[in-house]
């Protein structure tokens, strides 16, 4: 009888003080990771390597992160149809949960940057004068004053940001994908970051006060509106009076 009291005792002081939680959310993550293996089988051992070793045609995929995976595949860049110059912008052909299965999988690999998480009170203390700060001393040579894009060398561009979400544009700072360079934590800190993507947000959804913005390419085509309509439009104008004046 004693024995029996002790045991119930003990099981209920392990029922209610024993961690919680810990078993299911390994096995989920072993799931993800299975679930990604499959996925990357499916559409990308062709060319990274049954091993994600990489080959002739692509790159090696161990050590690079779920932020890279999360980029690329989000942004609908892989998987690559045909090799060219560089990867276009496209809809992504998976859906958030496989792109997440095939980061957790990769991940699973080796290290690398994570993929980023922005909660809501980073965003709202992100400071956005700073942001456009570090965006014009780091970014805007590439990218143009406000994220339109602007052709590179070698049939490469820097593209428009107008689409990137802020996760994508802290994955494309954390991981250089492209001919991009790469920003790591020692360059632009967490809050520098996230700084940084709330002004390409900005100044990609705030409205034109000034009219049409012209493709927000900045004052050269705006000038060379001006000379071809403003100028010509007067030159137009004294032709006609001086034709008039003949008459």
């Amino acid at each position: 009888m004693v024995l029996l009291v002790a045991l119930a005792a003990t099981g209920l002081l392990w029922a209610g003080f024993a961690p919680r939680g810990t078993a299911q959310d390994t096995a989920d993550a072993n799931e993800a990771v299975r679930q990604g293996r499959v996925l990357y089988l499916q559409g990308c051992s062709s060319c990274h390597g049954l091993q994600a070793q990489g080959g002739n045609q692509a790159p090696s995929l161990i050590g690079v992160g779920s932020a890279a995976v999360d980029f690329q595949v989000s942004t609908g860049r892989m998987p690559l149809a045909a090799p060219g110059a560089q990867a276009e912008r496209k809809d992504p052909i998976y859906s958030q949960t496989q792109i997440d299965q095939l980061a957790a999988y990769i991940d699973s690999l080796g290290g690398g940057p994570k993929k980023p998480v922005i909660t809501q009170t980073e965003w709202d203390d992100a400071d956005l004068a700073h942001g456009g700060e570090l965006y014009r001393a780091n970014c805007a040579q590439c990218h143009q004053a406000v994220g339109a894009g602007a052709p590179l060398t070698y049939g490469k561009y820097a593209p428009d940001l107008g689409k990137a979400t802020p996760t994508q544009i802290i994955e494309a700072m954390r991981t250089g994908p492209e001919s991009m360079p790469l920003f790591g934590p020692g360059q632009l800190d967490e809050a520098d970051a996230v700084a940084v993507a709330k002004y390409v947000r900005h100044v990609s959804e705030a409205p034109s006060a000034g009219g049409d913005d012209l493709g927000k390419y900045g004052p050269v085509p705006e000038g060379l509106l001006a000379w071809l309509v403003g100028i010509g439009g007067l030159l137009a104008v004294c032709l006609w009076i001086g034709a008039r004046q003949k008459v």
